[in-house]
């Protein structure tokens, strides 16, 4: 069993003999953590329910969490969900990593398919449940939208997407989400879509996979499952807030395999949780700040502003080269595109002559940031 370095593992070793140009201010613009601080009434009612430390949290979550998810759910999605079709999680890297390992642990030839570039928790969750690993790659060609392989969909398991997407900011409509729900029921495999970008959109209101079920006709999400998160949408990350929800059938069975591994979210913070995940007002107040920088950006760089996430997936000549040489005359810190991806059979990586620029700070960094960057690659 070997897992790779994590990305920003990979970016310390191309960067390590680098001393960075210090007539600049450092800018890292690597990593997806937003750089504002957590609304004043989430902080507020964490401070207030810290004597809760006393009581073990269940794994099934607190009612009051529970409850606010679901409201969430329904206001922003139009989707009614019953206690049953819903748990809360711990942030959704654990669900990411230990769902795949419950849900491929029985099968003989277990078979995961996800999006390339990837979040590297999908590989890692492949690798420690053994299972075989088909690439669904987001290319320009296509649109960074995944291509549709039914032979290769008819031997897989579990299938993860990413929409909208990270790195490539791609979405897809509630009729795109709707096509793969059939290929899930036609191929009975199991369909996860990892939504934690769902928020941060720069014009209209993006679909959930619940949504593009329902559009379909399963009104009762079988083989369909969505996740999501607290972390970009309130910038708060350090809250570990998250659900999943969707077919009821598999989550009674992974709600019993949760018992185990002992990772329920402590009282206090589900009792802020359930507060950030009940206010629309603070989400609308970042989604500003984030639809300024890549105003920004546009302006800067002349890059399309996306639909969705917080980042710009720029092509550039040397992406590795690129990276060294940003750091190095500009102290500004990059991600490429080939550490969040791998080759196929084709020797294809996605990712290759990419980099990740993540627009996390305030307007005014992002543009001395963003102006670097243009003055590097001219």
């Amino acid at each position: 069993m070997n897992f790779e370095p994590y990305p920003f593992e990979k970016l310390n070793t191309l960067l390590q003999d680098i001393t960075p140009n210090s007539n600049y201010e450092p800018s890292a613009m690597t990593i997806g953590e937003p750089q504002f601080e957590t609304p004043d009434f989430i902080q507020k009612t964490l401070c207030e329910n810290s004597s809760q430390l006393r009581r073990y949290p269940k794994t099934a979550g607190e009612e009051n969490l529970r409850a606010s998810q679901r409201k969430f759910v329904k206001t922003r999605f139009g989707v009614e969900l019953r206690n049953e079709q819903i748990i809360p999680t711990f942030g959704t890297r654990e669900v990411l990593f230990n769902f795949p390992q419950f849900f491929l642990f029985n099968k003989k030839e277990p078979t995961i398919a996800f999006t390339n570039p990837f979040y590297q928790i999908y590989e890692g969750a492949a690798i420690a449940s053994r299972a075989k690993t088909i690439y669904l790659n987001l290319t320009q060609e296509n649109n960074f939208k995944p291509e549709i392989d039914e032979e290769k969909l008819s031997t897989c398991n579990l299938v993860i997407l990413n929409f909208p997407n990270n790195p490539t900011t791609s979405t897809l409509s509630v009729e795109e989400l709707g096509e793969w729900v059939k290929l899930a029921l036609k191929h009975d495999f199991v369909l996860l879509n990892d939504e934690c970008y769902s928020e941060i959109y720069t014009d209209k209101p993006l679909p959930s996979l619940l949504e593009a079920s329902l559009h379909v006709g399963n009104e009762t999400f079988k083989n369909v499952l969505v996740i999501n998160s607290i972390s970009k949408r309130s910038s708060a990350p350090g809250l570990r807030s998250g659900f999943i929800a969707g077919d009821e059938n598999i989550l009674k069975e992974y709600i019993n395999y949760r018992t185990y591994i002992g990772c329920a979210s402590p009282l206090p913070l589900q009792s802020a949780a359930a507060v950030a995940w009940s206010d629309e007002e603070h989400v609308g107040i970042a989604r500003e700040i984030y639809k300024k920088n890549f105003e920004a950006a546009h302006e800067i760089l002349g890059v399309a502003i996306p639909e969705a996430t917080f980042y710009i997936w720029l092509r550039v000549p040397n992406a590795l080269e690129f990276t060294r040489k940003l750091y190095r005359d500009y102290n500004v810190k990059v991600l490429p595109g080939e550490y969040l991806a791998r080759a196929d059979e084709n020797r294809l990586n996605p990712g290759k002559d990419f980099i990740r620029i993540a627009l996390v700070e305030d307007t005014q960094k992002t543009k001395s940031a963003l102006k670097r960057i243009k003055e590097c690659l001219s």
